[in-house]
C-alpha cells in the first residue's frame, strides 16, 4: 500500500512533531522496553500483555500516535485560526460515511471562541469540516445557504436561539448563553459527534459545565451534512437522562447530567451512550430516547478503586463490540521509589500524566465486557472509524489542560485534530491497538 491515502507516504507539513522526533525514544517512559517489536502470530500481532494488576497503564512508545503512525488533519482554517495556523480542537471526532455511494468524511470536537485560551466559560458553537478523503483537503461545510451572513461552517450555536419557530426549537432556553458575577458570560457546547443514520444527519453533543443545565442533546438536520439543524423533542427542556452526581462546584445545583453523549447505530436501531455506564435506545423517530425508570447500564470489568472515567464511545469491528473510555494515566511513587503509571483516582502523590484510550472488548453491545487495556497513549477522548478503504483509525487531541501535554514546552502543540492509525490482533485476540511498529502486513 503505496498511495497517499494510506499513510506510507506523508506529507510532512502534517507529521506530528513532539513525540518521536524532538523528544527521541529516549526521552519517553517504556522507551527502553518498547526498543522490541510486538510478538506476531499468523497474519496478525498477537495482544500485547497487559500490565499486572488490573489497572496498571502501559506507556510503551509503540502505543504511543508518533510520526509513522498518525497526522493532524490540514483542516480549513477560520479567521481565528490564522494566527495559530491550524485548528485548535478538543475532542476531537472524524466518521466517514458513504453518501449518494461516495465517501464522504466528517470532522468535528470541541473548539473555542476567538480570544479565549479554552473552550469556556463559553464558546460559540460547533463546526464541521468535510472531506472526500482523510488526507483532504478539508472543507467547511458550506453553510452560507443556511446562514449567509454567519461565520461560515458554524452548523449550531446558543446564538442562534432567535431561530426558535413554535413547533421548532433550534436553541432550548437551557442552551442558551447566561451571566453571572463570577465568570460572566457562561454556556459551551462539548465533544460533538456528526452521525449518517438512516438518510439524515444528526449531530449528538453536550452543553458544558458552565452551561444553565449540563448534559447531552441530539440534534437533526433538516437538509444535507450543514443543516439547517434543530433540536431533537426530548431535548427541550433537559438533557438526556436524570440527574448525575459529579461535576465542579460551580454548577448550579440541580443542574448536571449525564455528559459526552455518545451515538451508536447497527441496522435500523440507534443508542445513546452516555459516559461513563449509560446507555439508552432511540424510539424509532429519534425524537427522545425510550424512557424507563433507570437507564440500563453496560456490564464492564471495572478497575478497583474505578476512576473518573470520560468519552464513552461504542465502535463494532468483526462481530464485536469495544467500549471505549479516556482515562487519567496518573504517576505515583511505588515502595521501591520506582514510578507507578495507573489509571487511579486523584490521591496525594498521584500526578496526571497522559489522557489514555483504554478499551474493553465484547460478544453484545450492553456486555460484559473484558478487562481493559491501554489502546493509545495520550489519545483518550476519541474515537474509532473505518476509512473507506476498511482501514481502521483512531482520533486523538493531546490534552491540554494537564499532564503530559500541558507543558510549555509542549501545549503549543497540544489541542489538535489527530488521527492514528489501529491494528486488529485479529478474530482470536480481539484487540485493538495504536498502530505498533514493525506490525505484520495483513
Amino acid at each position: 500500500m503505496a498511495s497517499s491515502e494510506h499513510g506510507l507516504h506523508l506529507d510532512r507539513r502534517f507529521l506530528l512533531t513532539g513525540v518521536a522526533g524532538s523528544l527521541g525514544a529516549a526521552a519517553l517512559p517504556g522507551a527502553a522496553a518498547a526498543q522490541a517489536a510486538p510478538p506476531q502470530r499468523g497474519r496478525y500481532p498477537s495482544n500485547w500483555p497487559a500490565p499486572e494488576p488490573y489497572g496498571l497503564a502501559d506507556t510503551r512508545l509503540d502505543l504511543w500516535p508518533r510520526e509513522d503512525n498518525s497526522f493532524v488533519l490540514p483542516l480549513e482554517l477560520r479567521p481565528r485560526d490564522k494566527e495559530q495556523g491550524r485548528v485548535w480542537m478538543r475532542d476531537t471526532y472524524v466518521n466517514c460515511f458513504t453518501v449518494g455511494g461516495r465517501p464522504l468524511y466528517v470532522a468535528t470536537g470541541t473548539t473555542r471562541a476567538p480570544g479565549l485560551t479554552a473552550a469556556g466559560p463559553w464558546n460559540d458553537g460547533i463546526f464541521v469540516w468535510v472531506s472526500r478523503s482523510l488526507r483532504g483537503p478539508w472543507r467547511l461545510v458550506d453553510t452560507t445557504g443556511v446562514r449567509p451572513g454567519a461565520e461560515r461552517g458554524k452548523v449550531w450555536s446558543p446564538e442562534f436561539a432567535g431561530e426558535n419557530r413554535p413547533g421548532r426549537t433550534v436553541v432550548a432556553p437551557w442552551q442558551e448563553y447566561w451571566h453571572d458575577d463570577r465568570f460572566g458570560k457562561r454556556g459551551q457546547a462539548w465533544a460533538p459527534e456528526v452521525h449518517y443514520f438512516r438518510g439524515r444527519w444528526y449531530i449528538v453533543a453536550c452543553m458544558g459545565d458552565h452551561s444553565r443545565k449540563v448534559g447531552s442533546f441530539l440534534l437533526v438536520s433538516e437538509g444535507g451534512v450543514e443543516g439547517p439543524y434543530r433540536l431533537v423533542e426530548g431535548n427541550r427542556d433537559k438533557p438526556f437522562g436524570d440527574l448525575a452526581p459529579g461535576g465542579p462546584d460551580f454548577i448550579e445545583p440541580g443542574a448536571y447530567h449525564h455528559i459526552d453523549g455518545s451515538l451508536y447505530t447497527e441496522g435500523d436501531d440507534a443508542w445513546l451512550v452516555l459516559h461513563n455506564n449509560l446507555y439508552a435506545k432511540f424510539r424509532d423517530d429519534m425524537e427522545d430516547i425510550v424512557p424507563t425508570t433507570n437507564l440500563p447500564t453496560f456490564q464492564q470489568t471495572p478497575y478497583s478503586p474505578e476512576p473518573y472515567l470520560e468519552g464513552a464511545y461504542v465502535f463494532q469491528h468483526g462481530g464485536k463490540y469495544y467500549l471505549l473510555h479516556a482515562a487519567w494515566n496518573r504517576t505515583s511513587v511505588n515502595a521501591d521509589g520506582t514510578t507507578r503509571h495507573a489509571y487511579d483516582p486523584p490521591g496525594t502523590g498521584r500526578v496526571q500524566y497522559q489522557y489514555d484510550a483504554i478499551v474493553a472488548v465484547s460478544d453484545r453491545f450492553e456486555g460484559p465486557y473484558s478487562p481493559r487495556w491501554t489502546a493509545g497513549v495520550g489519545a483518550g477522548h476519541n474515537n474509532f472509524f473505518a476509512d473507506h478503504h476498511g482501514d481502521l483509525w483512531a482520533t486523538f487531541f493531546r490534552n491540554p489542560a494537564f499532564g503530559y501535554w500541558s507543558a510549555p514546552s509542549r501545549v503549543a502543540d497540544a489541542a489538535v485534530p489527530g488521527v492514528v492509525r489501529l491494528e486488529w490482533t485479529g478474530p482470536a485476540g480481539n484487540r485493538l491497538y495504536v498502530q505498533r511498529r514493525n506490525r505484520v502486513i495483513r
